[in-house]
């Protein structure tokens, strides 16, 4: 096992050796307090409590954030020896149980190197490393962590949904970068609106598959031209018709796919959305669950920081150093 200790600021006050306490962190940011109290009796007859691993976790989770804010305040940005290569960045938020506010949107941030993509089966990627960042509370703030992240970087990607947040952001600050409007998005509000539009399954089918291709040729203006002289039926499909064409309209420098595709670019932003499952809903939405805001950020941060350190080798899997 590891003996060099790589939490920082350990709390003495926690009568528990420095090691102990990383033990705390790893099974408190896995499981419930209180089963993760039993896996450490049924492992090894450790004996520390569900309200240790909590204290321990929780205090040891806010080290990272104020560390987080430090580097933020003194302007200290992340350096990446090949930041000349190409980076995704993919940003998406979901929704989370809180005491103080009820659902409340933890917003997850995701960067990898183009080289950690692999390609294991025509269906299937595996993404070898990434840096993840998180955030409950203000995007503003958020966009903020991510940005220590990403400015050094000299060929980001961004691929990302529709949120107007996201690209106002990324046009102002990153205004050189490719952007990508993520394919899936574009493809489920199409198909939304044919499946109200269309009344025949084999007539939205069709019409879905023709302009879905259309989509992927860099055709996204004669979608837009199509929509607007499709027949007006009633006022709640004339409404969802005007919106999606107004959103691709938005978009149409993100959607270049056949372009995007040629230059061996990614078009869908999954690699997000499987995070959030992987990363924090794993943790954070097991039964039972309702968190503070507060601890919900500090457990986050564990997290995240045992997930960056998965593929390492075992001995480093309790690094939680940032």
């Amino acid at each position: 096992m590891a003996k060099n200790h790589c939490l920082t600021n350990i709390d003495n006050s926690f009568v528990v050796s420095p090691y102990m306490q990383e033990l705390a962190c790893y099974v408190g940011q896995h499981s419930v307090f209180e089963e993760a109290s039993q896996l450490l009796y049924f492992i090894g007859e450790i004996k520390i409590n569900a309200k240790q691993i909590e204290r321990i976790s929780h205090y040891h989770g806010q080290q990272i954030e104020n560390m987080i804010q430090d580097k933020i305040k003194k302007g200290e940005d992340i350096k990446y020896e090949d930041n000349q290569e190409r980076y995704y960045i993919m940003m998406d938020g979901s929704m989370y149980l809180t005491r103080e506010e009820k659902w409340k949107e933890m917003k997850l941030g995701r960067i990898f190197r183009d080289t950690n993509n692999i390609k294991i089966s025509r269906h299937r990627g595996l993404i070898t490393q990434s840096e993840y960042v998180c955030h409950l509370g203000k995007h503003t703030d958020f966009l903020e962590k991510m940005g220590a992240y990403i400015d050094t970087l000299k060929h980001p990607v961004f691929i990302n949904d529709g949120a107007r947040w996201i690209w106002e952001w990324v046009d102002t600050y990153y205004s050189n970068a490719v952007q990508i409007l993520d394919f899936y998005h574009a493809k489920e509000h199409l198909c939304e609106f044919a499946n109200k539009y269309f009344k025949c399954p084999d007539e939205q089918k069709k019409w879905i598959e023709q302009h879905c291709q259309y989509l992927l040729d860099d055709k996204v203006e004669l979608v837009i031209e199509i929509l607007k002289e499709m027949p007006k039926i009633n006022n709640e499909l004339e409404t969802m018709k005007i919106t999606l064409s107004n959103y691709y309209q938005n978009n149409i420098k993100r959607m270049k796919y056949k372009t995007f595709k040629e230059q061996g670019l990614l078009i869908g932003s999954g690699a997000i959305e499987s995070a959030h499952r992987d990363i924090l809903q794993q943790r954070m939405k097991l039964s039972g669950q309702r968190w503070t805001k507060q601890g919900l950020q500090q457990i986050a941060n564990l997290r995240i920081l045992f997930k960056k350190n998965k593929l390492s080798s075992q001995k480093n899997l309790l690094n939680f150093a940032a």
